[in-house]
């Protein structure tokens, strides 16, 4: 919860009130596909990414019409092609569109990505 929650709170207040006066700007959140379909063998590690994702579609809502997007992106298969035996890899080359259409588009609160 350190890391993955209370980490990205931190990170948030300390730039979305620049944000809120410019009225502009993209926060985006990353973590597994553990945080929408849990893994029992990382519980604890599904848990905190589910409090995560849940904090950020509640912050994205809270935000809708001040110009601010916030979203959550969750990555279910290792990036690069050194994962370990038998887990789904993909190149960081086919996830990063997805990072910038959400940019773009800033019309979706949540993403996923797997191989």
């Amino acid at each position: 919860m350190d890391l993955l929650l209370y980490g990205a709170m931190a990170a948030t207040q300390a730039v979305l009130p620049s944000m809120r006066a410019a009225g502009a700007g993209t926060l985006l959140y990353t973590n597994g596909a553990g945080s929408a379909d849990p893994n029992p063998m990382l519980g604890n590690l599904s848990a905190a990414q589910a409090a995560l994702r849940n904090w950020v579609l509640g912050l994205h809502k809270e935000l809708t019409g001040t110009g601010i997007q916030a979203a959550h992106f969750a990555i279910g298969t290792w990036i690069g092609t050194d994962g370990p035996p038998g887990v789904p890899t993909a190149p960081a080359e086919d996830i990063a569109p997805l990072y910038w259409d959400l940019y773009t588009r800033r019309d979706e609160a949540e993403r996923a990505f797997t191989a």
